[in-house]
């Protein structure tokens, strides 16, 4: 961690790739934190998008990249290169694009690119909301995250949720404006890890933003710090039909075996807010808050008597 006075370096990666119509968030973040905190910030995505993956790596396949250098007024327009180059004018930063997914990114980013010189690794902002377990679990922003509280390196998922189809783009400018006030709350607030043993010290925090008419007002949105709702997944592939197939066989039950993304998140999307969990982050976020969640890199140890250790302690199975 640098000396108090020294500009926090950050590691930005995402899941949803470089800016254009499946990221159209991640250039803006970075002008944010580059121009309103004065943080040093280096660029590593993946080179197209990347949801829905989770915290995984591609074990057998050559990891290959790219320069970027992304210009006014959106960084959808740039040039790519096969190496680094001095920036031409109108460019805003060199950036590097991966063929890996976005926990690859931060790995490569953490050990690879910039060995020792990360403070902190922000994913996001996820075009889509985060929140419950259901999404989180799957969700390659939380996922890249996750990369990095696993390599010892703090780091926030944030995700800028739509409640409608279509939001105003002037709406981007506030959620940018109000992550970069919980950025930088957090940081300034983290907490102590003595000797390093990471044992109650947060890993990471997952950020929910909803992109709602109450974000552009005059008193913008509240965040409340929200535990995750234990949601569940239902079905997320389809059947691909076949003319030959009968009924039964369409259904699924029997005959080809061939299916196709078409997921059911319609409980996910819109819950019954009565039946959620009062201030669990899909509450909140129902309620028009934004969310922050704190998280630990590892899976929650379930509490259970009725393995063969009665008093669930740690220590001898009786099996």
């Amino acid at each position: 961690m640098p000396p108090s006075s020294s500009p926090v370096r950050v590691l930005l990666v995402n899941d949803d790739g470089p800016p254009g119509p499946d990221s159209p968030h991640v250039f803006g973040l970075y002008k944010h934190l580059v121009n309103d905190l004065g943080w040093v910030v280096k660029v590593v995505l993946p080179i197209s998008q990347k949801s829905w993956i989770g915290n995984s790596y591609h074990m057998t396949e050559v990891i290959r990249g790219k320069y970027f250098y992304p210009t006014e007024p959106d960084g959808v327009q740039g040039e790519t290169s096969p190496i680094p180059r001095d920036l031409k004018d109108g460019e805003v930063a060199e950036w590097i694009l991966l063929d890996g997914t976005p926990a690859t990114c931060t790995n490569i980013g953490l050990h690879n690119l910039y060995p020792g010189q990360i403070d902190l690794v922000l994913s996001g902002p996820n075009f889509g909301r985060n929140t419950s377990a259901a999404y989180s679990l799957v969700s390659g922003t939380v996922g890249a995250a996750m990369s990095g509280a696993l390599c010892r390196t703090r780091a926030i998922a944030v995700s800028y949720g739509m409640v409608k189809p279509h939001t105003p783009t002037e709406w981007n400018q506030h959620a940018h404006g109000l992550f970069i006030r919980i950025v930088k709350h957090l940081w300034e607030n983290w907490g102590k890890d003595p000797d390093g043993a990471r044992n109650q010290e947060v890993d990471l925090y997952s950020v929910n933003i909803p992109l709602i008419p109450r974000l552009a007002t005059a008193t913008g949105l509240e965040t409340y710090r929200a535990p995750m709702w234990c949601s569940s997944l239902c079905r997320l592939l389809e059947v691909i039909p076949d003319g030959d197939q009968d009924s039964e066989r369409v259904s699924g039950t029997a005959g080809s075996l061939a299916f196709k993304w078409a997921p059911d998140l319609r409980s996910l999307i819109t819950p019954d807010l009565s039946a959620l969990p009062v201030g669990s982050d899909s509450w909140a976020f129902g309620m028009g808050h934004a969310t922050v969640t704190p998280l630990k890199a590892c899976f929650a140890e379930a509490e259970s008597g009725e393995i063969g250790n009665p008093e669930g302690k740690p220590g001898l199975l009786k099996v």
